[in-house]
């Protein structure tokens, strides 16, 4: 592993150890070089995904975007970092799961859609905002319409 302080390629692993749901290790390294200290995380990738974007265009299936897409909708809203890393591990295996190599950006979009309908509504009407291009006040009346319990308008 690449030192990102020097650029050194002789890093060591000094502690390992899985994370709450261990479906990723955790590893701390320190760079003999520069005695830079940096944290790597390890995690299986059933498949390798491409995305397919609505333009036509492909693309390889970058989980860091999805992440900071998410965390976007997110911002300044009281919802824990492990709760956040949970969803996006969770949508990325049922993305590995459905056989399929490559991915329409908007099966992705749906997916975080329902993630995070389930997780805060804040963050779930400004990702839908985005995603779904709002232009006027009745497309935001929609989706907070989808939010109400009882399928009413909220108050």
């Amino acid at each position: 592993m690449r030192c990102p302080y020097c650029g050194s390629l002789d890093t060591q692993v000094k502690d390992s150890r899985p994370t709450e749901d261990s479906a990723v290790i955790r590893r701390r390294r320190v760079c003999p070089e520069c005695n830079g200290r940096f944290t790597t995380f390890e995690r299986v990738q059933l498949r390798e995904l491409t995305v397919l974007k609505r333009s036509g265009r492909r693309v390889p299936f970058d989980r860091e975007k999805l992440l900071r897409s998410v965390e976007i909708a997110l911002r300044k809203r009281p919802v824990d970092p492990e709760r956040i890393e949970r969803m996006i591990s969770a949508i990325v295996r049922k993305l590995e799961s459905m056989g399929e190599s490559e991915i329409a950006s908007s099966v992705i979009g749906e997916l975080v859609m329902e993630e995070l309908k389930q997780l805060d509504d804040v963050a779930y009407v400004r990702f839908a905002s985005v995603y779904r291009n709002f232009r006027e006040p009745k497309d935001f009346e929609k989706v907070l319409g989808e939010l109400a319990p009882d399928g009413r308008k909220p108050a």
